[in-house]
């Protein structure tokens, strides 16, 4: 309970502020748990779904595929009541519209904002979908991830580096800024959209993961909504997570060991985008929440950084599928597949919690308490081994 009052200011109140949005949960959580099922029926008819194999995968049976629509239409159903919500409420200055309205670098309201996100949020899902059936190039999904982050980039969401830079009293050419800061969205898209992508290997990993941290990303809006921290941004972030978190729910059910749906990448994509928005969206105004919003992704990050280290010191192909990945190295070495899923929760809240407690830190504290955690996650993975090549059924390597 302290932490929370930590979180909260004095100019809205909590409550005030969960009134006003909370109808948002309830309907993508409705939405996505009536479409799952009907996109699995769709997805057996036309054979729509994965096989098993000897190697990387672990369900043996075939699994209907397209369960990331089921999550799409619970996100877009979320976000319509978002727009209902922002397009009928009342500024609380006359002079916003005018003024600190436009904080991101566009001039752009809240409700354009929330659309260039939900059609970043349907491209990436398309991208997905034709990679479940099409089995599409890397090139070629990089290109779609990247035109996905062009739609946030065109509502003016990156994040305003010249604050940043003023901090070490250093000022930014206008054409800098504007080049470096489409690089970081392309950065923060395509490595959280991958990220997310590469977790999706379990029943129920990627979408229970996704909520904790969506959770997390919440309990952070909130209370900088509690603050009045931006007119724009507030209302932006909590349509997000209130959306995503509900549509993420009420896919899981169905995604369960054993999973009767698997997300595939029209899903793992479509999480990845939008995490890796709300981690933008959190750098409006550069903080000590900016890092505690990375701190709180920081297994996806985790697991795709052992994954692909794995690989190079062990001279494998960088973007092939192996048994490299944290929850697939616990199972190897003889844990259940539920065990390694709530293991995996547990760290994934872990890391949560850490980064909410950062957010509530002076900024230059934020960053030193960042580089520990990196520091102590590296020697984590070091001393249990993870980076070790070594193969399913066969004694470790000493």
């Amino acid at each position: 309970m302290n932490i929370l009052a930590m979180l909260f200011g004095s100019k809205h109140s909590p409550a005030e502020i969960l009134a006003q949005y909370w109808p948002i949960f309830p309907v993508a959580f409705l939405v996505a748990i009536v479409a799952t099922p009907l996109c699995r029926k769709f997805a057996l008819r036309f054979n729509i779904v994965d096989l098993p194999d000897q190697n990387v995968k672990t369900h043996s049976q075939p699994t209907a595929y397209l369960g990331g629509i089921g999550i799409l239409l619970g996100l877009l159903a979320g976000l319509t009541i978002g727009f209902y919500i922002l397009l009928n409420q009342q500024p609380a200055d006359p002079n916003l519209a005018d003024t600190q309205q436009f904080v991101f670098s566009g001039r752009f309201p809240d409700w354009l904002i929330l659309s260039g996100v939900a059609l970043g949020a349907i491209i990436a899902c398309i991208v997905g979908v034709l990679d479940d059936i099409y089995d599409i190039r890397p090139r070629k999904k990089f290109l779609g991830q990247a035109l996905a982050a062009a739609a946030l980039v065109a509502v003016g969401i990156r994040p305003n580096l010249n604050q940043l830079f003023q901090f070490v009293g250093f000022e930014l050419h206008p054409a800098i800024d504007f080049f470096l800061g489409i690089m970081i969205v392309l950065f923060f898209i395509l490595g959280a959209t991958n990220s997310l992508n590469l977790l999706d290997g379990l029943d129920g990993l990627c979408a229970g993961v996704t909520a904790i941290i969506t959770i997390a990303f919440f309990l952070l809006a909130w209370g900088l909504a509690s603050w009045e921290h931006s007119p724009v941004g507030d209302p932006v972030r909590l349509i997000l997570c209130l959306a995503l978190v509900g549509a993420t729910l009420g896919f899981l059910p169905m995604n369960r060991h054993p999973a009767r749906i698997f997300m595939g990448d029209a899903g793992s994509m479509l999480l990845g985008f939008v995490a890796g928005t709300l981690m933008l969206l959190f750098a409006e105004k550069i903080g000590s929440w900016t890092v505690g919003a990375v701190v709180i992704f920081g297994l996806p990050i985790l697991d795709t950084a052992v994954a692909l280290v794995r690989r190079f010191i062990n001279k494998k192909p960088l973007f092939v599928s192996d048994r490299g990945h944290i929850y697939d190295q616990l199972m190897d070495r003889g844990n259940p597949l539920k065990t390694v899923v709530a293991i995996s929760y547990g760290l994934a809240a872990l890391y949560a919690l850490t980064g909410i407690l950062v957010s509530q830190l002076r900024f230059r504290h934020s960053l030193l308490v960042f580089l520990i955690v990196v520091a102590t996650s590296a020697a984590v993975v070091w001393r249990g081994g993870f980076l070790k090549l070594w193969i399913k059924n066969e004694p470790k390597n000493p």
